[in-house]
């Protein structure tokens, strides 16, 4: 059919995709069926399994370990998050197992096309390029939208029936693509994490298609004892009904509509509360609908806060929730946990800076402390063909960042190329204004192998840096290994430590593949693991 299609030639295809966000027992039991038929048809190609459309809880957990125990070649990862989620998470491969399954970022995004949300993206994106090792692919997601028929945003691109115009998230993806590199040259960043505020800010009830009803809310300092609010509801004066239907009566708060999601009522002017460490305490019970309750506590506004969602998930799941300007994102999640209709329950939540602890009648279920963020995010790749060293650094914050700049094992040229992208973190770009955000290179000639840079604040910045000669040589390691099959896939793992007292570049190679570490520091160790086939390698 191809060639009678017009392409006699095969379409040299690498990889094949089992599954799109499926997560069901059913496609866990169908998967080796048609996996084993691939891998006997097309042995060269690599089989893409996925982990469902959630980046972390238990299904998540499970479908990786089922992936594994399939040793899949990929494991296609999704997720939409808000920006602090990125920024929180850019280290989120540094810990993935390197003998398993690599990773298909095969969906991302940070739900906005503004600066900051590209942002966000840039500072993660240099995680995935650290962990190139691990993460094979990556695609953002989705790609082009019609201004006039919204199906999904945010987009790369946009466009109507007249032009087209890309985003900053688009220039970001732009500028990672155009600069990859062949090597990850090991960096550090000498002051990497920046201090997390602790959580602060006020508290609010709702519910979820559910009538409920509250009882006994307080708040109370966590160090003196205070109580900074307290409500027995003889009436419903301390609170500002947002949604919903809501009414103190017989000493209880009582939201009453089974239809309406997020039906809120917040402790008035509890957005502009900067209580911190605090405990909040109270008695809930369901009257009727499909879900439980929901807590908010380290509210700063509609769109910032914590809550927690007990009986979520058509009351299957204790969940808590994060929402940083926009909608509330999964941060931990106990499964199998309902709210029972008519029976009470005696809810807490304690906040301790970054940490949040919640119980349930007494019983913690759920532990989490917030990631800090940290002041500048980089990577650095190394150009074979050209043999530039490429800094990629993300400054997401509101202040500039002067930066010392030191390089070892190269002799650096002074003068180097500079791309970057700076602007207010609420830019973006439009029809009438479509490079409000773009690159802007130009050259620069302070680069040397110790030179200072300030990075703008809220930008993005890739210093494309020349070596002038005197490259430290590499060291080739030719390692032989047994050749042996285990359930149908030969492995090899190598190790290479640098012992000299100065950079060096690794080259790790095998028949079936070769990469590169540059720079490798004095102490600090290469390493990749090689894979191949049964079709290639004697069974034994």
């Amino acid at each position: 059919m191809r060639a009678e299609l017009g392409h006699p030639e095969p379409f040299g295809l690498k990889y094949l995709g089992l599954g799109n966000e499926e997560n069901t027992k059913t496609f866990e039991a169908n998967f080796p069926k048609f996996k084993d038929a691939v891998r006997a048809a097309y042995p060269d190609v690599q089989i893409i399994s996925n982990s469902g459309p959630d980046d972390t809880g238990q299904r998540f957990d499970e479908l990786w370990e089922f992936n594994r125990a399939q040793e899949v070649d990929l494991v296609d990862e999704h997720y939409y998050n808000d920006p602090s989620w990125f920024l929180e998470n850019a280290d989120r491969y540094d810990d993935y197992d390197r003998e398993g399954p690599h990773v298909f970022l095969g969906e991302y995004a940070s739900r906005g096309n503004t600066f900051f949300n590209a942002l966000s993206e840039a500072a993660f994106m240099t995680g995935l390029e650290r962990n190139s090792d691990v993460v094979e692919l990556a695609s953002y997601a989705p790609l082009l939208s019609n201004e006039s028929y919204v199906q999904w945003s945010p987009d790369a691109i946009w466009f109507d029936n007249d032009e087209s115009w890309g985003t900053p998230n688009y220039y970001v993806q732009e500028l990672f693509a155009n600069n990859v590199g062949d090597a990850v040259v090991p960096s550090v960043h000498g002051a990497d994490a920046s201090a997390e505020p602790a959580l602060d800010g006020g508290v609010f009830l709702s519910t979820w298609s559910t009538s409920a009803s509250y009882d006994n809310v307080t708040v109370t300092d966590n160090a003196s004892g205070d109580v900074l609010f307290q409500d027995g509801f003889d009436d419903a004066t301390q609170w500002s009904p947002v949604t919903g239907t809501w009414a103190a009566q017989d000493g209880v708060y009582t939201q009453s509509s089974t239809s309406v999601t997020d039906a809120r009522s917040i402790v008035t002017g509890a957005y502009a509360k900067d209580w911190k460490n605090y405990t909040l305490e109270l008695d809930a019970r369901k009257i009727a609908g499909s879900e439980g309750f929901l807590v908010g506590f380290a509210a700063g506004g509609p769109n910032d806060y914590y809550w927690w969602n007990i009986g979520g998930w058509n009351n299957t799941r204790s969940v808590l929730q994060r929402a940083d300007g926009g909608s509330a994102a999964e941060v931990a999640a106990v499964e199998n946990k309902s709210v029972e209709t008519g029976q009470g329950y005696k809810v807490k939540v304690v906040v301790q800076g970054s940490t949040i602890q919640l119980y349930l009648d007494g019983q913690l279920q759920i532990s989490y402390e917030q990631p800090a963020a940290k002041s500048l995010y980089q990577v650095v790749t190394r150009d074979e063909e050209s043999g530039d060293l490429v800094v990629k650094v993300v400054n997401p914050t509101a202040t500039s960042a002067d930066t010392a700049v030191t390089v070892a094992g190269q002799v650096i040229a002074a003068q180097a190329t500079i791309t970057e992208m700076v602007g207010a973190p609420t830019d973006t770009n439009t029809k009438a204004n479509p490079r409000a955000i773009v690159p802007v290179e130009r050259t620069w000639d302070g680069a040397s192998n110790a030179f200072d840079y300030t990075f703008p604040a809220y930008s993005v910045t890739f210093l494309r840096l020349q070596t002038a000669g005197a490259e430290v040589e590499p060291v080739d390691l030719a390692v032989t290994a047994k050749a042996q099959c285990v359930a149908g896939r030969a492995n090899l793992t190598v190790r290479a430590v640098n012992g000299e007292d100065e950079a060096v570049s690794v080259a790790l190679t095998t028949p079936f593949g070769t990469r590169t570490f540059a720079s490798v520091a004095p102490g600090k160790s290469a390493s990749q693991s090689f894979n191949s086939r049964a079709a290639a390698v004697p069974a034994g």
